[in-house]
């Protein structure tokens, strides 16, 4: 089954020039504007990295189609954060977007994987490691938005301890605990104790 794409770029001639090359692949089908909402991925090509390239992101997020594939002229370690923190899934240099290689991307993403250029991605993880210890890691958090307090009660709640147990366990007061517990249900949007037990253990935290 062909995976249904949408095509944008900041430039007509750029969008026509990419949507042709994926309407030549058996992988592919490129759908219309009217039909974004029914696209499995975007492409987005843009020249460089910048406020325009994210902004084009986020619009065609909220016109339906979540997951986008990046392709850039001036691609450099930059501009990495701010594209995946716009909600890009994957980056490709605009030289590398073969058919093949586009076609390829748009069916690793399509199954929720990413992608980013080899050279690139060490850089990657030195910025990410950066942020945890400079930014996150004085506040007390972590990538998940909870503090490691906070996951070591969702880990006790998981174990069936009560309030009493885990204020015992972790030599707090009871108030403490449900304090912990209620910031962290209000912060995420979490209905009750179960429900931030469950997302804790989706995510992989506990």
């Amino acid at each position: 089954m062909r995976i249904p794409v949408y095509v944008s770029a900041e430039d007509p001639v750029s969008e026509i020039g990419v949507a042709t090359q994926l309407r030549g692949r058996p992988e592919t089908r490129v759908v219309s504007d009217l039909e974004i909402d029914t696209a499995t991925v975007a492409v987005v090509v843009v020249d460089q990295l910048g406020d325009a390239a994210y902004r084009l992101v986020r619009a065609v997020q909220r016109n339906g189609c979540p997951k986008v594939i990046l392709v850039v002229t001036k691609l450099d370690e930059a501009g990495l954060l701010g594209a995946i923190e716009a909600g890009a899934c994957a980056l490709l240099r605009r030289t590398e977007a073969t058919p093949e290689r586009l076609a390829a991307t748009v069916e690793s993403v399509s199954k929720g994987e990413g992608a980013v250029p080899a050279d690139l991605l060490g850089r990657l993880l030195d910025q990410v490691g950066q942020l945890q210890r400079n930014v996150l890691a004085p506040q007390g958090l972590t990538f998940s938005g909870l503090s490691e307090r906070e996951i070591e009660v969702l880990r006790l709640v998981a174990e069936g301890l009560d309030t009493a147990e885990i204020a015992s366990r972790m030599s707090y007061s009871e108030r403490t605990v449900k304090n912990v517990i209620h910031d962290v249900t209000s912060r995420l949007k979490l209905r009750n104790r179960s429900h931030a037990v469950a997302y804790a253990m989706r995510e992989g935290l506990i």
